[in-house]
């Protein structure tokens, strides 16, 4: 278990003096759907950018991270969730952005994130992509993670930037399956886990915690190594230090 975490137990409800945006529109749905979030923060937050990771297995996982940490983060998302209908509209009410599709690189995606990053906006990323979604693992476990999130924090021109793991558990949940897969390969022909039988889980949280873990800051040590031929090894290394960061929260709640 954590040993003596802060416990914050998240009221969802509209905060006080904050603008319609995309943390009072996650309180909301939050509050409508009856789920309840308790923040651990194991660590405190940092001062200036932020890139927020996690652990991902619903659609519910940018709603809940903005309620636990209480302030709007700007989500990057798979590029199919933005082409289909309702679920845009969903993208676009929480403040996200989709990913480029894929085989186009991800040049409008950095640029688009570098510059809320600039102006002190958090960045979330589910470095797991769609697969934890598309097959539904257990609570605990991760699948592999992808190292776009390093290859942003290490290109972004920011000063105080870190990336802070975070890891999300589900004490009680339901869950459906109401959209066809294949459905979905009409908006992504490119993604191979549309191209199977079965539905997309739909998972929905009753009960949740977020736990906030130990946040790695990006040094101009590291940038210049970044530009250099030990890039490609300190992209992995920061990848894995970070998943292993969210694995260890999962496994100590």
């Amino acid at each position: 278990m954590l040993s003596s975490p802060v416990v914050t137990p998240k009221p969802v409800g509209k905060p006080e003096g904050s603008p319609k945006g995309p943390l009072q529109f996650s309180q909301g749905l939050l509050r409508l759907l009856g789920t309840t979030v308790q923040t651990h923060f194991c660590y405190p937050l940092p001062p200036g950018g932020q890139i927020i990771i996690s652990n991902h297995r619903s659609f519910l996982d940018a709603p809940v991270l903005m309620s636990a940490l209480n302030q709007p983060i700007h989500f990057a998302c798979h590029h199919y969730m933005g082409q289909v209908p309702l679920m845009r509209d969903f993208v676009s009410q929480l403040g996200g952005f989709p990913l480029d599709g894929s085989g186009r690189g991800q040049k409008q995606f950095f640029d688009q994130a570098t510059q809320r990053l600039k102006h002190q906006t958090a960045i979330g990323i589910f470095p797991e992509g769609p697969a934890s979604m598309v097959r539904l693992n257990p609570p605990r476990q991760l699948c592999t993670f992808h190292r776009g999130f390093a290859h942003l924090a290490l290109r972004s021109p920011v000063s105080s930037l870190s990336i802070v793991p975070t890891a999300i558990l589900s004490t009680d949940q339901g869950f459906e399956s109401p959209i066809p897969l294949k459905l979905l390969s009409l908006f992504d022909p490119q993604e191979p886990l549309f191209n199977q039988p079965g539905g997309h889980p739909i998972l929905v949280y009753r009960q949740t915690r977020v736990l906030v873990g130990r946040p790695l800051v990006i040094t101009d040590r590291q940038r210049q190594q970044y530009r250099g031929k030990g890039a490609k090894a300190l992209v992995e290394d920061i990848t894995e230090a970070c998943r292993q960061e969210v694995s260890r929260l999962l496994k100590s709640a």
